[in-house]
């Protein structure tokens, strides 16, 4: 019995780290994510359009994109409707996620609602990801396809000089 809420208790901080990761607002800049978000989380499946915030990205290289007025404005209006979105999903699944560690603290701890609980979690996780999605989408058809060749390249070379940064082989 002692082995398996060992293994709940750890499974639950791991969705709970995860969660801090998932729900970092990925779309906005740096400078409005909190200090325990990570900012350059990577997605590997959308490739140099996953994971950095590259609308935020794309508006602070306004010029070297050569973005004109109404991009920036179609730009910031898609960044301020995702984190209008995000803040309140973000909000209710860190809720959650302390539902769950409160749950797990009962002993013994009710499987059957840290269950339930997980369940909804994933539920505003996939909607997260979705917006997230959305989001970029509406970034990329924002952009001509020279503009959205020179962010991948912006974002490689961050990457890049990032990696370096830390010591990593590039």
């Amino acid at each position: 019995m002692k082995k398996i809420r060992k293994f709940i208790l750890g499974s639950v901080f791991a969705v709970l780290a995860t969660g801090a990761l998932v729900t970092a607002p990925l779309a906005a800049g740096p400078e409005t994510a909190q200090p325990t978000k990570r900012p350059f989380a990577r997605d590997r499946m959308f490739g140099a359009f996953g994971g950095a915030p590259l609308i935020t990205i794309a508006l602070n290289h306004k010029s070297e994109l050569n973005l004109t007025t109404d991009q920036v404005a179609k730009l910031e209006q898609i960044k301020s409707h995702y984190q209008a979105q995000v803040t309140p999903l973000s909000q209710q699944l860190q809720t959650i996620e302390k539902d769950i560690a409160g749950l797990m603290q009962q002993t013994p701890a009710n499987l059957i609602q840290v269950k339930t609980k997980i369940q909804e979690t994933e539920k505003y996780r996939s909607e997260l990801r979705y917006l997230r999605l959305e989001a970029l989408e509406n970034g990329r058809s924002v952009l001509s396809a020279q503009q959205q060749d020179q962010l991948k390249t912006l974002v490689r070379s961050r990457h890049e000089n990032f990696r370096g940064s830390q010591g990593q082989p590039s």
